[in-house]
């Protein structure tokens, strides 16, 4: 059985390639930020990470209903349904769930102050995420768009644009933090700035397209609504669950000092750098085998899988080679403080073990989103990061007092406990959808 052919690795790559333009693009916005906050200072780079950490947690449950949009439609095309009416049904769902995630975002704010944090790092913290929480609404709408362009597999404008958009980004971030042209040094405050003003600008820009590009009508279809909920639910969950095994460590470690947050927000900037294959091969395989599941294809979905999981397994396993091998290169690139390098380097050899389970377990949650099982990616997830890595990360890095290193050891272990359950599903469903299709 060859594990690549021609013709799915051209069409995965077709999807694929512009998507990761896209994540690299979403990933350059984040980089850009730390670029410039740690050459502002290291606690403009803590206070941002613990910011996001935070903020992100509750941004993932927006993203992840709206992630189900895509395999939805694509699933409709494949069943040779309308899909194009469902633009402002989508979008009416971006702006109420945009809507709520922002009120809850102003609501925890003044909770912040009891989490224990020194009083300039509380101080930026909540600055950051007061001025970014404004950006709620356009940062769901632009995703709700990306989402529903993917399904019709118009991939390439919205992915450049974000990498357009990283440019703008740190001009911003530039004039903004240091006060040029006139403005007053805003600091962390200015890092907020930027970002709220680079997510509205990419929201009009992206619904100007698509009312240049397609002809919509007013349609109103709350099974919709019921889809998006019942398939983007279980992925919101897994993504929070997820968010907070990786992002909690900044919190509680932030707690004892803020350097071991400014190490965890730049490992994980280099860590997406090499997830953002996988994840661009997940949502390509997420239409594509959507499509076949949706026209009940049952050799077309395998395919696309076996492809789809050759191609993120070969990557990663390059990435883990690269990270094991160039540790202080890698970390010189966001600093040159020695106390911050010494925490980062012994942590990228965890990180090279990381890679591969990580890819696989990345790809396999667009396989479950196409063929609409996404609760199993719920499942797994809550056994693998909320039940193991969170505890265990906790023993080891708070209680054993292996700080960094001893989170990061408990994510390595859990991302393969995660990976095996997630392919162990995946078997069993692949054996009944085999049954359910050669008896229809």
């Amino acid at each position: 059985m060859k594990i690549f052919e021609k013709k799915y690795i051209k069409e995965l790559f077709y999807l694929a390639l512009p998507i990761i333009m896209g994540n690299l693009g979403h990933i350059l916005l984040g980089a850009g930020d730390c670029f410039v906050a740690g050459r502002y200072s290291t606690s403009a780079v803590a206070a941002i990470s613990i910011a996001t950490s935070i903020n992100a947690t509750i941004m993932m449950f927006g993203t992840g209903l709206v992630f189900s949009i895509s395999p939805i439609l694509s699933n409709k095309r494949g069943a040779k349904e309308g899909a194009k009416k469902y633009f402002y049904p989508s979008l009416r769902f971006a702006i109420v769930s945009g809507l709520i995630l922002m009120l809850v975002t102003f609501a925890y704010i003044p909770l912040l102050g009891y989490l224990g944090f020194e009083k300039t790092l509380l101080k930026n913290i909540q600055l950051y995420t007061w001025i970014v929480a404004l950006s709620t609404i356009p940062a769901q709408i632009n995703i709700t768009i990306k989402e529903y362009l993917q399904s019709f597999e118009i991939i390439f404008f919205p992915n450049l644009l974000l990498i357009l958009s990283v440019v703008v980004n740190i001009f911003f971030n530039y004039i903004f933090v240091y006060g040029k042209f006139g403005l007053p040094e805003m600091g962390v405050g200015g890092i907020a700035l930027a970002t709220t003003l680079v997510r509205t600008m990419l929201m009009v820009i992206l619904f100007m397209f698509c009312i240049d590009h397609f002809k919509f009508h007013n349609f109103v279809d709350r099974n919709y609504y019921k889809q998006i909920i019942k398939i983007g639910f279980p992925l919101s969950v897994a993504i929070i669950i997820e968010f907070i095994a990786f992002n909690y460590i900044a919190v509680i470690l932030g707690r004892i000092n803020g350097i071991y947050a400014a190490a965890h927000s730049i490992i994980m900037i280099l860590s997406s750098s090499s997830f953002m294959i996988p994840t661009s091969i997940a949502n390509a395989l997420a239409v594509k085998v959507g499509y076949a599941n949706g026209s009940r294809n049952y050799k077309e979905i395998v395919n696309y899988i076996k492809n789809g999981m050759g191609v993120s397994i070969s990557f990663m396993l390059v990435m883990a080679l690269v990270f094991f091998m160039f540790p202080h290169q890698l970390a010189g690139i966001f600093t040159k403080d020695k106390a911050l390098t010494n925490i980062i380097v012994p942590v990228m050899a965890l990180v090279a073990f990381f890679q591969v389970s990580d890819g696989i377990q990345s790809t396999l949650s667009g396989v479950f989103k196409g063929l609409k099982r996404t609760k199993f990616v719920m499942i797994s997830n809550t056994i693998a990061y909320l039940f193991l890595s969170i505890s265990l990360g906790f023993y080891l890095g708070v209680i054993k007092k292996m700080y960094l290193y001893g989170c990061w050891l408990a994510i390595a272990i859990s991302s393969v406990v995660l990976a095996t359950i997630l392919i162990c599903f995946l078997l069993n469903i692949l054996r009944n959808l085999k049954k359910e299709y050669a008896q229809s």
